[in-house]
């Protein structure tokens, strides 16, 4: 757990969240969309692959890298802790890569594109492809799984942020063994805009399109100590996190806030 008092219950009916919704049946109850995260600290690692790495990754999607530098691509690692949520209290890690769809080519390697458009997500050509989405509730696997096709599963993921210091794990299931740990001081930090996000998923065999509308006071922070380390089990995650290259990796920087607040929208297909 984070060591933060977050004082005053979120006002549920802030303008932020009061959009048009639809309820969606799932394996574990009903969902209505869009999932609205009222209450969250987060921290996102953003790290630089090897973009033949990231394209063996992507092999089989339909997508290819982008957010490039060079030969290398973005990575993202954003951990979640949710204490207050339309679909319960929950922790979530989320391993991404920066992708386009063939042909949408971008000037810069696509960062041009997503500076202009931090709050408008639904205006991007670049997107976040999600490798691996652990969670801690069964209610949270399904409501992923089953609705847009993110690859999720239920496991013990240990947060804790506490000023600049950062320690996140994700457990094999049913073990103590860690698959991951981020963990390490931040280093210096200044204020930053939230980042709302377009992600490309794939769901019962249609690439889905959807979006994140997210705000709330975040911080830009150097990498100080903060490292990535994976175990040398045979978990899927950590296979990806080594086959990208991600050992013992030093994040190029990382984002931080106690204040996190998102509406996560339903997916479109787009084939």
């Amino acid at each position: 757990m984070n060591m933060m008092m977050t004082g005053a219950r979120v006002a549920h009916d802030d303008p932020f969240f009061q959009v048009p919704r639809r309820a969606i049946d799932t394996s574990e109850g009903v969902v209505e969309l869009p999932i609205m995260y009222y209450d969250t600290s987060a921290v996102f690692a953003f790290f630089l692959a090897g973009q033949e790495r990231v394209e063996q990754v992507l092999a089989g999607t339909g997508l290819v890298p982008a957010l490039t530098v060079g030969n290398r691509a973005l990575v993202a690692l954003a951990c979640f802790e949710y204490r207050d949520t339309s679909v319960g209290v929950y922790n979530e890690v989320g391993l991404s890569v920066a992708v386009t769809r063939p042909g949408e080519t971008q000037r810069f390697g696509g960062w041009g594109e997503l500076l202009a458009t931090l709050q408008q997500p639904e205006q991007r050509h670049v997107a976040f492809h999600i490798l691996d989405l652990p969670v801690t509730t069964a209610a949270a696997n399904a409501a992923g799984r089953e609705i847009w096709g993110f690859p999720k599963f239920v496991t013990d993921i240990p947060f804790r942020l506490d000023g600049r210091e950062l320690a996140c794990q994700v457990m094999v299931p049913g073990s103590a063994v860690p698959v991951m740990t981020l963990a390490g001081t931040m280093g210096g930090s200044v204020p930053a805009g939230p980042l709302s996000l377009a992600l490309l998923s794939s769901r019962e065999g249609h690439l889905c399109r959807s979006t994140v509308n997210a705000r709330g006071a975040t911080r830009l922070a150097l990498p100080g100590s903060v490292r990535l380390v994976v175990n040398d089990g045979d978990h899927a995650m950590g296979g990806r996190l080594r086959a990208l290259g991600l050992e013992n990796a030093a994040p190029l920087a990382l984002m931080w806030t106690h204040a996190f607040q998102s509406r996560l929208n339903e997916g479109v297909d787009l084939d």
